[in-house]
């Protein structure tokens, strides 16, 4: 599908999550990638929509909720 490349993150998590992510880091790394890939999509979608909406006069934004 596209280039990957594996990087290293430090994250500080309340004990009890970390112990559950330190074992599916070791059981199952994969699942954990594509958590990470999942959360970071969908931050960028949002930032996307979020300067597309900043972007839009209040006349546009005004237009599309008119009933």
């Amino acid at each position: 599908m596209w280039e990957t490349r594996s990087v290293q993150i430090t994250v500080q998590l309340p004990a009890d999550i970390a112990e559950q992510a330190e074992e599916v880091q070791r059981t199952d790394p994969e699942f954990l990638s594509r958590v990470m890939l999942y959360g970071l999509t969908r931050r960028s979608i949002y930032r996307h929509l979020r300067e597309r909406s900043r972007e839009q006069t209040p006349s546009e934004v005004e237009g599309r909720f008119a009933t």
